[in-house]
């Protein structure tokens, strides 16, 4: 069906231009002319069905059908365009009126196909994006670019019809609608915000199942005392709020230090069910500690001073990098630890994942997975395997390929579709796990 909807558009863009050619419009034609501008019309709003899928990646699927409908259009027209030069029908008449057509015709196809593949997509990423625009120009250089979108695109469009087909019976079956709300907790240097949120995909996907998403939007950088107690305040204030008796908390990297101060020393262990921790450095990161170690105590004023005011610009109040970082290190982790033992209340499992090599995700993962490899060993780019286990389980990511799973995987940053890990069906799991377990 797909083919012939491709064939079918070629077929009504080509023809548009060569209406003109064959009648010599306006003087002639015209009821043909209005036939092929309204069904060339009609490709440019629906280039295709697309079923199965939400709005959004049916418009991004047209998008990448519509760019190859403008190569199937250009090479046609071209070829035809040859062969009258060649055989001596060249009418400057009819085909120089032919080629202003053809070309406007073309550029409405390529820059519909483009808009949508640009404003929808969420594989083609930001250099993509930003190379292919600056080497449009270049002849077969901009070809090579507007094959790799039309690939990239039409994988993201096959990649969520899968998608759709694997949740769809787990949303009808409300599989995370647990007994106790979800609260999400983010790590250091990021912040709850609708603008840009944290957890990506994740939290419509769980919402979809039927969970109740909160967040536990403390600052993005303090020491995990001041974060838990923020985060401490944010779970009581829920829980009498909504009623819901306790919360689940999923909590990503430096979340879960917070969380467990939280649970162990400010009393929201009574109203906290589980507690699961993602890529949560438990027992520091060795890099960090080397790192804050060797810059001078001027470098630290400096970095910090810049982040400090960068942070207070998205809300935050009083942020102190100094402070969020020195609680990452090894040493001060061991003291958390030992102070922060496991409330008997509380339900405690853990989650990793790690990389293969510097290059098994995207930016600033590739540049800081070789650096924390020397001094942590397997890591996810940021924690190592060995710091991220705690509880009563540890549950290790291990990627199928050779790409890995990176820290900033393990919360849909980079809204990333993963070849054989879907982050969204991995919440959802384990969401769907809590609820069976009567969470």
């Amino acid at each position: 069906m797909r083919v012939l909807y491709l064939i079918f558009d070629a077929a009504v863009t080509c023809a548009v231009p060569a209406v003109y050619l064959l009648y010599g419009l306006p003087f002639g034609a015209v009821g043909a002319a209005v036939i092929f501008f309204t069904l060339f019309l009609f490709i440019n709003i629906m280039p295709g069905i697309y079923t199965k899928v939400t709005a959004k990646f049916a418009v991004l699927a047209g998008g990448s059908d519509l760019l190859i409908t403008f190569i199937l259009s250009v090479c046609a027209q071209s070829a035809l365009l040859i062969y009258r030069i060649s055989s001596a029908l060249f009418a400057p008449e009819l085909d120089v009126p032919y080629i202003v057509i053809s070309v406007v015709v073309d550029i409405i196809v390529f820059w519909n196909g483009m808009i949508r593949c640009y404003l929808t997509s969420y594989q083609l990423g930001i250099t993509l994006r930003v190379v292919a625009a600056l080497v449009w120009f270049i002849p077969a250089v901009n070809i090579v670019f507007l094959v790799m979108i039309i690939v990239k695109t039409r994988e993201e469009y096959v990649f969520e019809r899968q998608y759709e087909a694997k949740e769809r019976e787990k949303a009808s079956a409300r599989v995370c609608a647990t007994k106790y709300p979800i609260l999400l907790v983010h790590g250091v240097f990021f912040r709850d915000t609708k603008a840009f949120n944290y957890w990506g995909r994740v939290p419509k996907a769980i919402e979809r199942c039927g969970g109740t998403v909160l967040y536990g939007s403390q600052q993005s950088a303090l020491s995990v005392e001041q974060s838990a107690a923020e985060l401490a305040a944010k779970i009581e204030e829920t829980v009498k709020s909504l009623g819901c008796g306790k919360v689940n908390i999923i909590a990503h990297s430096k979340g879960g230090l917070d969380a467990r101060y939280a649970l162990s020393r400010l009393g929201s262990d009574k109203y906290t069910a589980t507690l699961t921790t993602v890529c949560t450095p438990h027992r520091g990161c060795v890099f960090v500690e080397k790192m804050y170690d060797s810059m001078s105590e001027k470098a630290r004023q400096r970095m910090a001073s810049v982040y400090n005011a960068a942070a207070r610009t998205v809300g935050d109040t009083a942020p102190d990098f100094l402070s969020a970082v020195g609680d990452l290190r090894e040493s001060a982790c061991a003291w958390l630890n030992a102070a922060t033992p496991d409330s008997p209340l509380v339900s405690y499992r853990s989650i990793g994942s790690y990389a293969r090599h510097p290059t098994g995700g995207r930016f600033p993962m590739n540049v800081s997975y070789p650096l924390v490899s020397k001094t942590d060993g397997l890591n996810d780019g940021l924690v190592s395997v060995e710091s991220m286990k705690w509880g009563e389980s540890f549950t290790l990511m291990s990627p199928t390929g050779s790409r890995g799973i990176t820290h900033a995987d393990m919360i849909d940053l980079n809204r990333e579709n993963i070849k054989g890990f879907d982050i969204r069906s991995f919440y959802v799991d384990l969401v769907s796990s809590l609820r069976e377990q009567g969470y």
